[in-house]
């Protein structure tokens, strides 16, 4: 079929090979295929495709931050950090002396009587 010059400039989606499928994004598992919000990102060596070209720079980072492997990832990086900050307020409550020593205190009561404590310390070491 020939397209005349004015057919020519629609955006017209490429069409699709034998290989590729006609539902469902040959991505495996991006966030097209799982309801996600965005397009498959173009391959190694593929131009970007015309649907991201218009896009702004933040709308196209909203939507790699979409697919599920961004999230999974974030998610376990954050546990990480959680738990890197808890083992530091654990360490740090363990030096501060309490009555009765094994008190449950907060994150906020561990700072507050750690600062009371240097300040002591300070004074102690000041007379």
């Amino acid at each position: 079929m020939m397209l005349n010059s004015d057919q020519a400039e629609l955006d017209l989606p490429p069409p699709r090979s034998e290989a590729e499928p006609a539902f469902g994004g040959g991505c495996g598992g991006s966030a097209e295929g799982a309801g996600g919000v965005g397009p498959c990102p173009p391959g190694p060596g593929e131009p970007p495709k015309k649907e991201l070209q218009h896009l702004s720079r933040e709308e196209r980072r909203r939507r790699r931050r979409a697919t599920a492997k961004y999230r999974t990832a974030h998610a376990t990086r954050e546990r990480i950090r959680v738990e890197a900050f808890n083992v530091a307020f654990a360490e740090l409550r363990r030096l501060l002396p309490t009555l009765p020593p094994d008190k449950k205190l907060s994150k906020i009561e561990i700072l507050r009587l750690a600062i009371c404590y240097i300040s002591y310390l300070n004074h102690v070491l000041d007379v």
